[in-house]
């Protein structure tokens, strides 16, 4: 296709009609790859929860909360990187990480 030819109004138009298909095969993608997935926990014999349940730890994977702030118990802390001001302020009250063991 000669791009060259085409006018700015056309090649907007085009440039438009390309996203929407882009959207589209990658939404049809998308499903098949869940349709295979499904397919294959199926003839294995597991339920898909247990398929996605056990996936890596990749980005976004969420981690169980090992602390909680007894003063404000919707604060919690995964013991991972850096700790919280509540916790570091806990620590240098005298206290034990212990102490705020979920």
């Amino acid at each position: 296709m000669d791009l060259s030819n085409l006018s700015a109004k056309e090649l907007r138009q085009l440039q438009d009609q390309i996203v929407r298909e882009l959207k589209k095969r990658e939404g049809q993608d998308l499903q098949k790859a869940r349709d295979e997935i499904f397919a294959i926990a199926q003839r294995v014999g597991l339920p898909v929860k247990d398929l996605i349940a056990t996936g890596g730890r990749g980005k976004g994977s969420t981690v169980a909360a090992r602390y909680r702030n007894p003063g404000d118990t919707t604060q919690q802390w995964t013991g991972r990187g850096r700790q919280p001001k509540w916790v570091k302020e806990y620590l240098d009250s005298g206290k034990s990480i212990e102490d705020l063991r979920i």
